[in-house]
């Protein structure tokens, strides 16, 4: 059973930086791209950032330039928050796709306010 653990959330200013982790637990067959959404209150379920198997990396434009994300391990990526702002208050949860299914994290809280 693939399991996907988000850790990293929290409280934090506008303008300070959260880091984000996504951890997998069980057998992955072939990632084929890690991902993160996010999910505000009342507002629908949005992609925020992807990194593929073979890293290439994209970012919905709200976000470009001041998030990263990347691989940590084989099975496990890092979202990087810089400049953080009151919008992207979320609850922020991993994606995995896999050649066999795809899985979701039970996400983490994320608050921006001063």
């Amino acid at each position: 059973q693939v399991q996907l653990v988000e850790s990293g959330g929290g409280l934090v200013q506008p303008g300070g930086s959260l880091r984000l982790s996504c951890e997998a637990s069980g057998t992955i067959c072939n990632i084929r791209a890690m991902g993160w959404f996010r999910q505000a209150p009342g507002k629908q379920r949005e992609f925020v950032a992807q990194i593929s198997s073979v890293g290439v990396s994209n970012y919905v434009d709200s976000v470009r330039g001041r998030f990263t994300i990347s691989k940590d391990s084989a099975k496990n990526t890092v979202l990087q928050m810089n400049s953080l702002k009151p919008e992207d208050a979320a609850v922020y949860y991993c994606n995995y796709r896999t050649c066999a299914d795809e899985y979701w994290g039970q996400g983490t809280q994320v608050t921006v306010a001063s």
